[in-house]
């Protein structure tokens, strides 16, 4: 509104200014040719005295212009004057003595006029003044002056003027009915995101913004829709994983006190179960621990808190000496546990979250394969990455489930991985620290055949 109101007032000015300038100027170019003719014809009747006949004239033509006329002397002094109203007075009209005293030839202007001074034939003290020079063969002889009302003039340019101000008005009222359409039509999907996002804000993650139209709003409907689908995922991955976490903690804490309760209540127990009772007691705890340990780790990671100390390392080294620390699992299940490792591969890394990530691989594979079975663990550099592989001929991993098996406490069949021993959270552990080392490990494997599991980590060249 500012900007079409201060349109519009520069636009009147000027549009008024130059009407003005146009109309003004045409006037005064058609009474002054109005007035040269005439003054060349009244000249000789003035100065040769033929009083009736300039009478005639003068009449005649001040009907014709629809105006006064009237003619003085070189001294200012009205001599002849069509309204015959102000015969023998003098004369001190700026237009007059431009003339007699200025020098000019002819003198224009428009004036609002007192009582006192020469009105138009009407009575209009809105009036414009012509004076011209009356000259004869001798030099100037007087002066003749047309007097005429410019109030029909004036008043166009007030109607001009009244007219652009309800065209103003008009538009205004346009600009504003339009821009509140516009600015709903423009606010609408706005006010429809903010109510969105505000059910969000009050716990409604399910919400979504309608998505329509092109540019940059339906730009940000899709953006806050993908942010709000990412926080629903992660809302219920977090709720999952206090479920999945208080029920792991909660069964060996089960576990253990009701094997209390059968020490305490049972003060005879014979000494060999008591200590069997113990003994699974200890195992409870040791398991209770790891789980406490796996979450802590993973909080660490999530909460970008876990320092990794990298360094330059022998990764062959790493590989053999944390295999070396299964082999008597292994000897104990009657497991055959190969092992090919390629010498001197060079890595940058932690070498104690490295270690962890082969111990938790092999020790897996160790877990879900039966009795008498084969693991294979190998370790060779390709294209500038470490591949490290471990192979089982273990029970395998349904293909349903194979996109899961990283995910925090997700387990395949429950009950055995429980027998096990497991938290649920090693191969989550691992994902996360190989991806900490800029690398990437993924599963292949088939049911009753076993499964392989893929480590690529970026290798650092001999000689760098």
């Amino acid at each position: 509104m500012l900007i079409i109101s201060a349109s519009f007032v520069v636009t009147d000015i000027l549009l008024t200014g130059s009407v003005r300038d146009y109309l003004y100027e045409q006037r005064i170019r058609q009474d002054s040719l109005s007035l040269e003719r005439l003054a060349a014809t009244v000249a000789p009747l003035f100065v040769s005295g033929q009083t009736d006949a300039l009478n005639d004239t003068l009449t005649s033509s001040a009907g014709e212009l629809n105006g006064r006329l009237l003619i003085l002397d070189t001294d200012g002094k009205i001599q002849f004057d069509s309204s015959a109203r102000l015969l023998g007075q003098r004369s001190e009209l700026p237009e007059i003595l431009s003339i007699l005293t200025g020098g000019a030839s002819s003198s224009y202007g428009i004036h609002t006029l007192p009582d006192a001074a020469v009105t138009s034939a009407d009575g209009d003290a809105r009036v414009v003044y012509c004076a011209v020079q009356m000259v004869d063969g001798t030099g100037p002889v007087g002066v003749l002056l047309y007097c005429s009302s410019v109030g029909e003039l004036i008043d166009s340019l007030d109607r001009v003027e009244s007219n652009l101000t309800v065209l103003f008005l008009i538009v205004a009222v346009i600009a504003v009915i339009v821009s509140v359409a516009i600015s709903r039509l423009l606010t609408k999907p706005i006010n429809a995101l903010t109510r969105t996002i505000q059910k969000m804000g009050h716990g409604d993650l399910s919400v979504r913004a309608n998505v329509k139209g092109t540019g940059e709003l339906r730009t940000l409907a899709e953006s806050y829709n993908a942010m709000a689908e990412q926080i629903e995922a992660l809302d219920r991955s977090r709720n999952q994983f206090v479920s999945n976490a208080s029920h792991e903690l909660k069964t060996p804490l089960t576990t253990m006190k009701i094997l209390l309760e059968n020490v305490l209540y049972q003060p005879d127990m014979p000494l060999d179960m008591r200590s069997e009772f113990l003994g699974d007691m200890n195992h409870e705890i040791d398991r209770l621990s790891n789980v406490v340990g796996d979450l802590l780790t993973l909080t660490q990671m999530d909460s970008h808190r876990l320092e990794i100390k990298k360094s330059r390392m022998n990764f062959s080294e790493t590989v053999r000496e944390t295999i070396h620390l299964l082999i008597p699992q292994a000897d104990k299940r009657g497991q055959d546990l190969n092992v090919r490792i390629s010498p001197n591969i060079v890595l940058t890394g932690d070498r104690s979250k490295l270690e962890q990530v082969v111990y938790n691989l092999t020790e897996n594979a160790l877990k879900y394969t039966p009795d008498g079975g084969h693991i294979e663990v190998m370790l060779q550099a390709r294209n500038h990455n470490a591949i490290l592989t471990v192979q089982d001929n273990g029970i395998g991993i349904p293909p349903e489930d194979q996109a899961h098996i990283f995910e925090r406490f997700y387990r395949v069949d429950k009950a055995r991985s429980r027998d096990t021993g497991g938290t649920g959270l090693g191969l989550s552990i691992v994902r996360q620290l190989v991806q900490m080392h800029g690398g990437e490990v993924t599963v292949s494997s088939k049911p009753g055949e076993g499964s392989l599991f893929t480590v690529r980590l970026p290798i650092e060249e001999k000689g760098e």
